[in-house]
C-alpha cells in the first residue's frame, strides 16, 4: 500500500497520495507553479504519523494544473405574503492541483 496524507487547505481537509489530482478552493498561481500544503496526518504502510513535531518536517507538494469554476448554484430567497423574491447565483472558483510528492 502506498503512502498518503491528509492535508488542509481552504478550510477543508483532503486525502491525497502522489499522483492524485484534487480540486481545492482557489489558490493563487498560474498553471505549473508549485504549492506546499501542511500535513495533518501521514500514513505510510502500517506507520501512522500524527505527532505535531514530526508533521512539522513533512511537506506535501503539488503543482497547479488549471484554474476552474465549480457548478452554478442558484439561490432563491422568498418571504410569504410580502412579494419579496431575490434570485442570486454563485460559482466557486477552484484550482485543480496534482500532488507531486510527500516528503518526510
Amino acid at each position: 500500500m502506498s503512502a498518503y496524507a491528509i492535508v488542509k487547505t481552504g478550510g477543508k481537509q483532503y486525502k491525497v497520495a502522489v499522483g492524485d489530482v484534487v480540486e481545492v478552493e482557489k489558490l493563487e498561481g498560474a498553471p505549473g507553479t508549485e504549492h506546499t500544503f501542511p500535513a495533518i496526518l501521514v500514513v505510510d504502510g502500517s506507520e501512522v504519523t500524527t505527532d505535531a513535531d514530526a508533521l512539522a518536517k513533512v511537506s506535501v507538494t503539488g503543482k497547479v494544473v488549471e484554474q476552474t469554476k465549480g457548478p452554478k448554484i442558484r439561490i432563491h430567497k422568498f418571504k410569504n405574503k410580502t412579494g419579496y423574491h431575490k434570485r442570486q447565483g454563485h460559482r466557486q472558483k477552484l484550482t485543480r492541483v496534482e500532488v507531486t510528492g510527500i516528503n518526510q
